[in-house]
């Protein structure tokens, strides 16, 4: 079985096409158009990995060839080639899809470098493509990866809710992937050819959040120069998801609460009542039921969000799923940046998984990416690992599993982010992987003062 490369070469020249031919034979497969319509015949039978393609050419000249190529193989590369080239035709390739532009006579040492670029990029691409199918036919859906019973539970129960119209809440700390699993429930619904508007409450007043959510009129307030639609309605057909929906004041709580029941609102400074279907998935790291008994969110608007609720396990209560998302976000970050690390040592799996992950699966993806980025070696050992991780488990980045709770685990992790980050919180915040305002309620838990170093 031939596991060449095949590349078509179409060109009206002969002299050009089969001197191409010639020169491209001893490292792959060939074949040879010379025309447009001759190369389509030959792409509907075959499944080309890259078309070398004239750009001027009698009858169907090679822009043209190549978009109805694409539009028939998207994963197809292709590469023009012009006697006739200049910045502008090449600019107007690229846009419409063509992967590289070369001009004649073609300079082989230069179009073997191209060839060898562009072949590794694709198959990198294929490789990414064919892993994610496979983690989310074995160990997912739709980017959310594990294979322990609780995410296993949190799959099938997205599976189940995604068909019906019905409101979830999904529950658990920050860096869990709740937007993930808003993401998930949106396109495997009814409502996938429909808008998702992400909203990050937290990071908008209670004023600016009305009006975002909302909309306004021309002149509600100063600076509504025009009017403008909110949330609600950009999502009408598809799904809102309200992130952090446990840090909105009260009175916004009370339309969102009116929108739900009666699926009806009025724009900011506005008479009109504005109808929408819109599907609310709703996210916290929040405990909104204490937050209910301490009077802090509506009792009313509670009930109404938990018509569905979906528990993120943090990521320290699904340990098993660690080697499985560090090989994931591997393969991804070899891919973006060029490397081919091959995977980690013993006594650093070993450290990973022991780390209590206060940043859970983002802080993970942050530690992936820095390794992969400043590893000077083919496998990830201990020494690559981030102070704070290597250090968490014990002193000298000796691992203790047996020594001291989770909890103290974490506290060790923050200590050591901070120390490395001089006190900077929001850097900190970053390494971890959580959001500074998250930091600032673990750091007021764990009873942490300047004797600390916070």
């Amino acid at each position: 079985m031939n596991t060449k490369p095949l590349i078509l070469i179409v060109d009206d020249e002969k002299n050009t096409r089969e001197g191409l031919a010639r020169a491209l034979r001893r490292s792959y497969e060939v074949l040879v158009a010379e025309s447009g319509s001759a190369a389509l015949n030959i792409l509907s039978e075959r499944p080309v990995d890259v078309m070398l393609s004239d750009l001027r050419m009698p009858g169907m000249d090679g822009m043209t060839l190549m978009q109805r190529a694409l539009a028939g193989s998207p994963q197809l590369v292709c590469i023009l080639l012009t006697a006739y080239g200049n910045i502008e035709t090449a600019v107007e390739a690229m846009r419409r899809g063509a992967t590289d532009f070369l001009t004649k006579p073609v300079n082989l040492e230069q179009l073997e470098l191209v060839l060898q670029r562009v072949l590794r990029s694709r198959r990198a691409e294929t490789e990414n493509r064919q892993l994610h199918e496979q983690l989310d036919s074995k160990f997912g859906i739709e980017n959310i990866i594990g294979n322990s019973p609780e995410m296993q539970q949190v799959f099938d129960t997205v599976r189940q809710v995604a068909a019906s119209r019905a409101t979830v809440l999904i529950q658990g700390e920050s860096g869990t992937g709740k937007e993930l699993v808003a993401k998930a429930i949106h396109r495997l619904s009814p409502r996938k050819h429909g808008a998702f508007i992400p909203v990050h409450c937290a990071a908008l007043s209670s004023t600016l959040l009305e009006s975002e959510l909302f909309g306004h009129e021309k002149g509600a307030f100063t600076g509504a120069a025009e009017r403008r639609k909110g949330r609600f309605e950009l999502a009408d057909g598809g799904s809102l998801f309200l992130d952090e929906i446990g840090e909105i004041d009260a009175s916004v709580q009370v339309k969102i609460l009116r929108a739900l029941e009666e699926r009806r609102f009025e724009r900011v400074g506005g008479q009109e009542s504005i109808d929408v279907d819109t599907r609310l998935i709703a996210a916290t790291n929040r405990d909104l039921k204490k937050m209910v008994a301490e009077g802090k969110f509506r009792e009313d608007l509670y009930y109404r969000l938990y018509v569905v609720m979906i528990h993120l396990p943090a990521l320290r209560e699904r340990k098993s799923d660690i080697p499985l998302l560090l090989k994931h976000f591997l393969t991804v970050f070899n891919q973006e940046n060029g490397r081919t690390i091959e995977g980690f040592s013993p006594d650093a799996l070993d450290l990973l998984t022991a780390y209590p992950w206060p940043g859970n699966v983002r802080e993970l993806r942050n530690v992936v990416e820095q390794m992969v980025v400043l590893s000077r070696s083919q496998r990830i050992s201990a020494r690559d690992l981030p102070v704070h991780v290597r250090e968490a488990g014990g002193p000298d980045g000796t691992l203790q599993t047996g020594n001291g709770t989770l909890e103290e685990m974490e506290k060790q992790a923050i200590l050591l982010a901070l120390k490395e980050t001089g006190g900077n919180r929001t850097h900190a915040a970053d390494k971890l992987g959580i959001s500074r305002r998250t930091l600032h309620r673990k750091i007021a838990t764990y009873g942490f003062t300047e004797v600390d170093g916070v």
